[in-house]
């Protein structure tokens, strides 16, 4: 924005800061009835110099904080820390009170004030219906002939006085809290600073507030986060766009900047404001679509949303897509917020740089936060989760959704607040904490990240300005034909940018190990779940969705490079080729890999539970469901995963999936489970099945935790599955032929793949050295005493490391307690075999001796 020549706005030069002086030493008056203004409640609060003492620049310098630099006579803006806890809903600083009224004795004498030249009407109506693109070329102070315009939009106000130079010059009352007057100041280049000090009571002295003008500031927002917004490639846009505290100009308070390139207008409103942002029209930054207003005096904790003027003249109130933090659901305000975690997971972080996830072990364990054990909070999960799944011995968790989202029954897949973990349980750093606990534990953290679609919430991003702006224009491809919800344009830059600095931005600010990206296939085809009819095709003809492929490979890429160790998954349910391949490699398809680093293997989960499902009898006429894995299993890197979405929606739970009774379907549960950890592939179980809960889960009431208790007289069962899949976890992780050559076909051989009369299958792993593990799963409800198998033979005799029968687990306890010699007898085309006992409805696996 470039201000008219005879309408400069005030320089920030030697701003004055806050002193004790400004205000009586004693108790505030009673706080008005009307608006009050930001900046006077903390510049009361705060003592002279602390915006220098408690203000430190954030390690790093962002494009927002290094770029555009104010001219020399401004301070650049930094991040402001506080000393003391903050409090929800707090409208200004912490502990902020307005200031006692100015006596009479101390004020400094009153000067004339000459009319201002009135605005012209159009002008003037813009600025009150809040469709005025620069505020600031209005309001605040201005040169012009015979001195300096001072103009101010205080509505309920009954009176405004400008302090400056020692002066207090009363501005003339314009009507609607409009103010205005024309002092004879000095013509110099730059204009001395000043104050207001704004009456709402009837009589002098009465609820006064001396406040900063916010329109006297230059923005806070640099050339070069307007160029790379503009460009879609501002990787920390969270540092550029939404509310950031920072002292500007020797000022504490708040830039609020927001994306709304077809506004008329957009104004702030707030808790300190009373929710009517008339006071505070933003100014638009030139043609970046950016809205920027700096408030002195609101700081972290207040409450905040924007007022948008749509084109056709409409106003709509706002949540800001680029909120940190949020009201408890069903409230939908944005909070102000800063953090001030200090990490003490370094450690895990210096590891995590130098992994290579496909070749480490990787078992996961998913959760619902809200319910694993409901009620508690981040800060109390944090003293529960990690020592149980530590206990358990899995490497990871996966956390379902955890941005900010209305519904809860969306189980979090329905996000209105992208940048906001959800506040049901915590402020993000009670989040932090979460994270960071587990990290101290060694245990990874992996999030489920939803950037395919976003719900119609009337305050979230549904029509944002009043046009499709984060959805696509055409409601035919903007309408998600399953979920009633929106997709996201993925052909805006300035929205792939919105979601790709988004997973930037849980992985370096909350130290997410990982993203698993929902419902990726719904993103790739245009015409997924529609009819001939309702879907266009692409340039060329086809079905995909270019730009959503685009969009995907940039992220992926964007992630990887700047978040050394950090995975991403793909929750893709289709044949697409190259999910897990390089952006840069082109397939026969024509495209270039996805790039991710694992995909979720649909089709084994689908398959291997469609033969579980059967009584043991009929599983011969399905034995290939389990045996057709491993035709494609190293065309990607996969994981294996039992998820919440198989047990729920009338699909049962995991054990309750299984034929047979009680005792066969344990049996069952527990063979697949070893079949599930020996197969190739990381493997991934949702809260709830390791020690095999029988009812379906809800997000009402989580886990049967009930089950465990040791006055239920079956506890003993559920107990056993969970012993197993601690012993599952402990053998796999010191065996590296179970997940070092995952994605290595020569890290796998069949020795027994086709015995579907007997239900079983046998194959070998391979560790990077060549020791070998046997896996042998029988899954028909009979022993099998010397069932013949061939082995490598070098190794001289085996030994049982697990059994999924064994009585601690609550099996029979048929097994192999003795070494297995390896015999000279040819079997499965190999010169060596050995002769174990298969247990009934048992996996076990055996290691050389």
């Amino acid at each position: 924005m470039t201000p008219r020549p005879d309408s400069r706005p005030l320089s920030d030069a030697s701003p004055r800061p806050a002193r004790a002086g400004d205000r009586d030493e004693g108790a505030a008056s009673a706080a008005p009835s009307r608006p009050v203004a930001p900046g006077g409640a903390a510049e009361a609060a705060q003592p002279a110099g602390a915006a220098k003492d408690t203000a430190e620049k954030t390690p790093g310098t962002s494009p927002s904080e290094s770029a555009g630099r104010i001219p020399a006579a401004s301070s650049e803006p930094v991040a402001v820390r506080q000393t003391e806890p903050l409090k929800d809903h707090a409208a200004n600083w912490p502990d902020a009170r307005p200031p006692a009224p100015r006596g009479s004795g101390d004020a400094p004498p009153v000067h004339t004030v000459r009319a201002a030249e009135p605005l012209d009407p159009g002008e003037r109506q813009r600025l009150l219906h809040g469709s005025h693109h620069d505020p600031h070329a209005v309001l605040g102070a201005h040169r012009t002939q015979g001195g300096v315009v001072f103009r101010t939009l205080r509505p309920y106000a009954r009176a405004v006085t400008v302090l400056v130079e020692g002066m207090r010059a009363e501005l003339h009352d314009d009507g609607d809290g409009l103010f205005s007057g024309l002092l004879p100041l000095a013509a110099e280049p730059a204009l001395p600073p000043y104050r207001l000090l704004v009456r709402y009571g009837e009589e002098p002295g009465v609820d006064e507030i001396e406040t900063e003008d916010p329109y006297r500031f230059l923005p806070a927002l640099g050339e070069l986060d307007l160029h790379l917004i503009g460009e879609g490639r501002h990787e920390e846009l969270w540092r550029a766009l939404g509310a950031r505290p920072m002292v500007h100009a020797g000022v504490a308070g708040t830039r609020f900047t927001v994306w709304a390139p077809n506004a008329l207008g957009v104004r702030v409103a707030g808790d300190f404001d009373y929710w009517d942002g008339t006071a505070f029209p933003m100014r638009s930054l030139g043609g970046s679509g950016v809205w920027e207003l700096f408030l002195p005096g609101v700081g972290p904790g207040a409450l905040y949303k924007f007022d948008i003027t749509r084109p056709d003249g409409s106003h709509t109130l706002r949540a800001d897509p680029m909120a940190r933090r949020t009201e408890v659901p069903p409230a939908t305000a944005s909070i102000v917020e800063e953090s001030e975690y200090v990490w003490r997971d370094d450690a895990w972080m210096a590891r995590r740089a130098e992994r290579a996830p496909h070749r480490e072990p990787l078992s996961i364990y998913e959760v619902h936060l809200p319910s694993w054990r409901p009620g508690l909070t981040y800060r109390e999960l944090a003293e529960q989760l990690p020592a149980y799944v530590k206990d358990l011995g899995f490497t990871h968790v996966e956390l379902m959704p955890i941005a900010e989202h209305p519904f809860g029954g969306s189980w979090g897949y329905q996000v209105t607040g992208f940048y906001a973990p959800t506040a049901r349980m915590g402020t993000p750093d009670d989040f932090r904490h979460l994270v960071d606990r587990l990290h101290q534990e060694g245990i990874g953290v992996l999030m489920d990240w939803v950037p395919a679609h976003f719900p119609k919430d009337e305050w979230a991003l549904a029509r944002f300005d009043g046009t499709a702006l984060y959805e696509h224009s055409d409601p035919a491809r903007a309408e998600h034909p399953d979920w009633g919800t929106l997709e996201f344009n993925f052909g805006r830059t300035e929205v792939r940018n919105f979601l790709v600095a988004n997973a930037v931005y849980w992985c370096e600010e909350f130290h997410i190990d990982g993203l698993r990206v929902d419902a990726v296939a719904s993103m790739l085809y245009l015409d997924y779940s529609r009819e001939p009819g309702q879907w266009t095709p692409n340039v060329h003809g086809g079905r995909e969705n270019l730009e959503a492929v685009s969009f995907l490979q940039e992220m992926n890429a964007t992630v990887y490079r700047r978040c050394p160790g950090v995975i991403t998954a793909a929750e893709e349910s289709t044949a697409w080729d190259g999910v897990t391949r390089a952006t840069h490699h082109v397939g026969p398809g024509g495209f270039g890999g996805l790039g991710f680093g694992f995909k979720w293997n649909m089709g084994w989960m689908h398959d291997s539970l469609e033969y579980m499902v059967k009584e043991p009898i009929h599983r011969r006429y399905h034995h290939n469901e389990m045996t057709f894995s491993m035709v494609y299993a190293y065309s990607e890197n996969y994981i294996l995963p039992i998820s919440h979405d198989e047990v729920v929606h009338g699909k049962r739970s995991l054990v309750s999936k299984m034929p047979g009774d009680w005792w066969q379907q344990r049996a069952n549960h527990r063979a697949y489970l070893g079949f599930m950890w020996s197969h190739p592939g990381k493997q991934l179980l949702f809260m709830g099945q390791e020690f095999a809960q029988g009812a379906e889960w809800s997000e009402a009431h989580g886990p049967d935790w009930w089950l465990l208790d040791p006055a239920y007289p079956a506890a003993g069962d559920h107990q056993g599955v969970r012993d197993l899949v601690r012993d599952l976890n402990r053998v796999y992780a010191g065996t590296p032929a179970l997940w070092e050559r995952d994605t290595d076909p020569a890290g796998f051989s069949w020795i027994e793949g086709g015995a579907a009369d007997d239900n079983v299958f046998a194959f070998l792993r391979y560790a990077a050295d060549g020791t070998p593990l046997v896996a042998v799963s029988n899954f028909s409800p009979v022993v099998r005493h010397d069932y013949r198998l061939g082995v490598p033979e070098e190794v001289p005799a085996w030994r049982e490391v697990l059994n999924t029968d064994a009585a601690r687990y609550g099996g029979g306890g048929v097994g192999n307690p003795e070494p297995l010699k390896t015999d000279s007898v040819p079997a499965h085309g190999r010169p060596a075999s050995i002769a174990p006992t298969l247990p009934p409805l048992a996996t076990i696996w055996l290691v050389p001796a």
